[in-house]
């Protein structure tokens, strides 16, 4: 009804007018925020797939001035991957052909109904720094670890259709996204001709909002929500309140997008955006560059939005043709956008989108800045680094200071440049280089007890630093490229020196890792590592050549010349003309298009990787990286849907529990419940690899869960993957207690505080939780994507009202609790009611909202769980065709 024809340079395309709809009175759409127009078209689209009326279709349109939330089928165009969070989602798609073959059902049904691209780049790990050949040797041991794996991704590109994989050592998931994969408008093939559409993507990573500068609409979910979408189960939500930022001023000299970007995620944790839109808009944004955008959206998940989305408007179209597209793709880009009311104009006087709040943002507030020592949010000024340190964390304030080894407490031990969220921005780049030049012109150098390590996000960093001369001065301050990945800022830090770490634990020292990361939760960089901060590239150097974090950079040396001089930050720091002047000289689409020119195609040795070309994976039973899915069987610890009755707590954690804390990143110790189930299966500890890279074998992540080092139970008086055996009394680890609840058939919760399960979007943080038994999790507030996570394993998340907790309400742990309300016919946010026993008979009663937040949830949990859902799904097609 609202279908047009746009006039392009390839040709008349087909699309779904916005303004058509607009003009028809059914709404004003240039007053709805820009993510809901996208969200408006993708719903004209599939509106007959969906079965939606133009009422149905008003309704989403006029959602944000009703007080009644209002649900809608999301239907992404892609989805994108990595390799840690891909492998298990694969491993599920596999498990599933081989449950349907069982039903008599052709696995070959079984494909991506969507595209779906996968990036292998959480597997590299810092194991050699501070050389010439780190790169060649962190690559040779990332196959030599991970071949399995690579075989199976392989055989997965060649057994599933519309689905690629990136290779090895070709860059960081987000900024391939960003410079290569995205094409902001897509054209696809419909039953009456072309149609142009925006791009939709949803990824298995947190970080997929930095596609968010581009006008992409798009967030991370978890695995389990990827697999639905892309079998083309429609992903639900209820249309989020909008809150619009107004940029405005323009940046200071010497601030960087990092600051940027850290400053915004103090402000709007503090505003709480939590599962809420964010849009960017004003005349600010004419100074803020794509790459700085990308910078600032890349960190939504830290300031707990479900997007940071900036529109279209003539910096995208700069960008676009920087990184290599075709002028037709470009022209599509423009014309489509402007066509649709999708084009942002900064100069404009015209009336700007409704939201639901507002708020001013000042770009010339903005100053140099450092996050830590355990949160992004925890922004502050460069000054203040010294009274930040957590020296109480340390029994010793002396450390140890030998000729060989001179570490102390406040020592950097970790300086990385890594993460796409900066590795992707050429003037963080450039401006590390430039750092680099003139402090290798004074004399300065690094201490070599800092694992120094550079991981840039993309091939074309290293080839337009190579380009501007800058290489050769990073590698002379230590920082050598050590691999295209994610590294450091996963927790892929390797091991550092090994007189560093003994000293380290002899003398239990509060040692610092700076990583120009996004994350930097305690334990997720390093164990040995308890403070950690987040700067910009060129900060991480400075750092390291200070090599302390007791210091104000503000007023005192980073350190002294040969000759006795000191030298200040000031002193080496680049102006923003010399960055500004070396980026448009060195930088050109050129350089992008060499550097994605065989993207998909690999080196020698991904090319050389055998696979076995059946639609049916070979389960190798003696392999310790990979076992068919456990959740389309209904085992022993399913239950049918309904209220639960003395259910002991399996843990009782406070505030901030992220998904690191759920199921860790990084090595697995040896004594480690899942270390030791390694042991039994004859892994040498050498060969133990990381957490990430087994996500394809459940028994290793289920006895993962919740074994974090840093975990505080209120159950116990330890740290670590702990708990209380409640009957017994018995302390012991947490997969044994629940080991014994389930043969005992007793249901297990977890009582949590503010933001429970923060942090990267983990599928197997829900997993494993389902795995060890819980029936439920009741918190003071939820991460959206964990939230949601758990809701689709069929885990009911409750939310204490307002002002309540387990403190308040005097809860021990030690109760049986009973869920009372879940047999009635349930709605989205509904009261349920919990009541908790005491050992004495005396009784707490409390009411709690129930955080399934759409009846699409709702279902899934009434069907036990997306995965039992899918199957069913199989089976009726079966029986319908049959």
């Amino acid at each position: 009804m609202y279908q047009q024809m746009l006039c392009t340079a390839n040709g008349p395309v087909t699309i779904n007018s916005l303004q058509a709809f607009g003009q028809s009175g059914a709404v004003n759409v240039n007053d709805l925020p820009y993510t809901i127009r996208i969200l408006l078209e993708s719903l004209m689209r599939n509106q007959s797939r969906l079965g939606l009326t133009k009422e149905d279709l008003i309704r989403v349109a006029s959602g944000l001035s009703s007080n009644e939330p209002v649900e809608i089928p999301f239907l992404p165009t892609r989805v994108i991957m990595q390799d840690a969070s891909g492998v298990p989602a694969l491993v599920d798609l596999v498990s599933l052909r081989q449950r349907l073959m069982e039903e008599g059902i052709d696995p070959n049904h079984v494909n991506p109904v969507i595209p779906v691209d996968l990036v292998i780049d959480h597997s590299v790990q810092v194991d050699d720094y501070g050389t010439a050949s780190a790169f060649t040797n962190n690559l040779h041991k990332e196959y030599e670890r991970n071949q399995e794996r690579y075989e199976f991704l392989k055989w997965a590109q060649q057994s599933f259709t519309g689905f690629r994989v990136v290779p090895p050592a070709s860059g960081i998931i987000h900024q391939v996204n960003l410079e290569c994969l995205t094409k902001v408008v897509q054209v696809t093939t419909q039953d009456h001709g072309r149609m142009a559409h925006p791009e939709m993507v949803i990824g298995t990573d947190s970080h997929t909002t930095m596609v968010n500068a581009l006008g992409v609409l798009g967030w991370g979910v978890g695995g389990i929500e990827a697999e639905a979408a892309m079998l083309g189960l429609p992903v639900s939500i209820s249309i989020p309140e909008v809150v619009g930022v107004e940029i405005t001023g323009q940046l200071n000299e010497g601030v960087t997008a990092t600051d940027v970007a850290l400053t915004i995620t103090q402000l709007l944790r503090k505003h709480n955006v939590v599962g809420k839109f964010v849009e960017f808009f004003g005349p600010g944004l004419k100074g803020l560059s794509l790459p700085d955008r990308a910078t600032i959206s890349n960190m939504a998940p830290e300031y707990g939005a479900t997007c940071g989305f900036f529109p279209v408007d003539e910096e995208t179209l700069k960008f676009l043709r920087m990184t290599g597209k075709r002028d037709d793709e470009v022209e599509l880009v423009e014309r489509y956008c402007k066509a649709q009311g999708l084009f942002h104009f900064s100069d404009s006087n015209k009336k700007g989108p409704s939201y639901s709040n507002f708020i001013t943002f000042d770009l010339q507030t903005v100053e140099a800045s450092v996050s830590g020592p355990r949160r992004p949010q925890d922004r502050m000024q460069i000054s203040a680094v010294r009274e930040s340190f957590p020296k109480s964390l340390s029994r010793s304030s002396n450390g140890m200071n030998t000729q060989s080894t001179p570490l102390k407490d406040g020592s950097i031990v970790i300086a990385a440049i890594t993460s796409c969220t900066n590795t992707a921005n050429p003037y963080n780049m450039i401006g590390a280089g430039l750092l680099a030049k003139k402090a290798v012109e004074y004399g300065l150098t690094v201490p070599k007890t800092i694992q120094t390590s550079l991981a840039p996000g993309s091939r074309a960093v290293t080839a337009y630093l190579q380009k501007a001369g800058l290489l050769p001065y990073l590698e002379k301050l230590g920082f050598y490229h050590a691999g295209y990945g994610c590294a450091v800022c996963v927790g892929n830090s390797g091991k550092l020196g090994e007189e560093a770490e003994k000293a380290i634990q002899e003398h239990e020292l509060t040692v610092a890792a700076v990583l120009s990361g996004n994350r930097n939760f305690e334990g997720r960089i390093h164990a040995l590592v308890k403070a950690n901060y987040l700067v910009s590239p060129p900060l991480v150097i400075a750092f390291a050549i200070a090599g302390t974090m007791d210091i104000d950079m503000a007023c005192e040396p980073l350190s002294q010349t040969s000759s006795g001089k000191d030298i200040y930050l000031k002193d080496i720091w680049p102006s923003s003309e010399e960055i500004s002047s070396l980026v448009d000289s060195t930088i050109t689409s050129d350089v992008y298009r060499e550097a994605y020119e065989n993207v998909f195609e690999g080196d020698e040795r991904w090319r050389s990787l055998k696979y076995d070309a059946q639609p049916i994976f070979r389960w190798d039973d003696q392999s310790t990286y990979f076992k068919a899915s456990p959740f389309f069987k209904v085992g022993p610890q399913e239950q049918q849907p309904g209220d639960i009755h003395q259910a002991r707590v399996l843990l009782m954690v406070g505030d901030s529990i992220t998904t690191d804390h759920i199921s860790p990143v990084g090595h697995i110790p040896y004594e480690s419940t899942a270390g030791q189930y390694l042991v039994e299966q004859n892994v040498e500890p050498a060969n133990f690899n990381s957490y990430g890279s087994r996500r394809g074998n459940h028994e290793v992540l289920v006895r993962g869960t919740f074994a974090h080092p840093r975990l505080k139970n209120k159950l116990i008086d330890r740290t670590g993957g702990y708990t209380l055996y409640v009957p017994s009394g018995e302390e012991m680890d947490v997969y044994s207690a629940s080991r014994r609840y389930q043969q005992e058939h007793t249901p297990l919760i977890i009582l949590a505080g503010k933001d429970y399960g923060m942090g990267s979007a983990r599928d197997w943080a829900a997993k494993g939780t389902y795995l060890l038994g819980v029936k439920a999790v009741i918190a003071e507030s939820f991460e959206r994507i964990h939230r949601s996570n758990l809701a689709m394993m069929g885990i009911i998340p409750l939310q204490f009202m307002p002002g309540e907790n387990d403190e308040s309400l005097k809860l021990t742990g030690l109760e049986t609790y009973s869920i009372i309300g879940l047999n009635e016919p349930l709605s989205p946010l509904q009261k349920v009611r919990v009541e908790a026993i005491k050992a004495n008979g005396s009784r707490i009663s409390f009411q709690t909202v129930l955080r399934l937040d759409t009846m699409m949830e709702i279902e899934l949990y009434l069907k036990q769980g997306v995965f039992q859902s899918i199957l069913g799904h199989w089976k009726e097609k079966k029986s319908l065709t049959s």
